[in-house]
């Protein structure tokens, strides 16, 4: 945490003028409404793009980005299974849910046939 109220007033600043040029870019998309679709979407683009740049210079903006590394470091060293692991899986998760499915139904009747039997509905 700063104790520098200077710099944490500066990127609050930041992230405010982050957030203002974000809602110019998509105010301005439908301000020009007249205007091709094509070039409206490239300016909500360029100013998404703007807005990401000036909110990375803040501190906030540099410890999500130290975080978004990091995070990607850590991505690599998952081992991922192969395409016949994966097959098996799915094929494993099917055959259970659908076994499973065709035991609740069961169960759904054989509760309705109790419940119909208790309370005398059922003929």
């Amino acid at each position: 945490m700063d104790t520098d109220t200077g710099n944490s007033s500066l990127d609050t600043l930041k992230l405010v003028a982050a957030g203002a040029i974000l809602l110019g870019g998509i105010v301005g998309y439908y301000y020009y409404a007249d205007v091709s679709v094509l070039v409206r979407v490239i300016g909500v683009m360029l100013a998404l793009a703007a807005s990401v740049f000036v909110a990375l210079q803040s501190s906030r903006g540099q410890e999500f980005w130290k975080f978004v590394q990091g995070s990607r470091i850590e991505l690599r060293k998952v081992v991922w299974p192969t395409r016949e692991e994966t097959i098996q899986t799915t094929i494993t998760v099917l055959i259970f849910a659908m076994l499973m499915g065709v035991f609740f139904w069961l169960l759904d009747m054989f509760l309705l046939y109790v419940t119909r039997l208790l309370t005398g509905q059922g003929g």
